[in-house]
């Protein structure tokens, strides 16, 4: 698991859920987005493709569950969860949340369970690690710009 502080504010967090919830964090984490709907919603199945040309590899995931912005500004948590899909290089599920506690400090939070999917997969043991890192950094600093309100 992975828990980045992103801010303060009720703005903060609205910004950044909206953007989870909308696939714009994997967006502007620079991973290629094809989804069945543009707003993330239980059953709604998406490929996340990630390199570049023939070395591009596609992360098929069904969306497991999704938590939606509660009205008012206690605190609170909005996200969602996918499992991967047969074709995905790994096994497993991740989760991406955005929370805010009740002193209005906003959260970023990803967990991740997952082994490799084949023996292909298993061999880059190392390979695979780093680039899990990095999709993770990527990610956060996805969230720390929509936090900012980047466009």
């Amino acid at each position: 698991m992975s828990q980045v502080y992103l801010g303060d504010g009720l703005p903060v967090y609205r910004r950044v859920a909206q953007g989870i919830l909308t696939w714009e964090l994997q967006r502007r984490s620079g991973l290629r987005v094809r989804a069945e709907s543009d707003v993330v919603r239980p059953g709604t199945r998406v490929v996340s493709g990630f390199g570049v040309g023939p070395f591009r590899i596609n992360a098929p995931c069904e969306v497991v569950w999704v938590r939606r912005p509660l009205p008012g500004d206690g605190p609170q948590a909005a996200g969602f969860g996918y499992g991967t899909l047969p074709g995905h290089p790994a096994r497993g599920e991740e989760a991406f949340e955005v929370e805010i506690d009740d002193t209005g400090r906003v959260f970023l939070k990803i967990t991740a369970f997952s082994k490799p999917a084949n023996w292909f997969y298993r061999a880059g043991g190392p390979v695979t690690r780093a680039a899990q890192r990095h999709v993770t950094s990527r990610y956060v600093e996805g969230a720390r710009q929509l936090a900012a309100g980047e466009s």
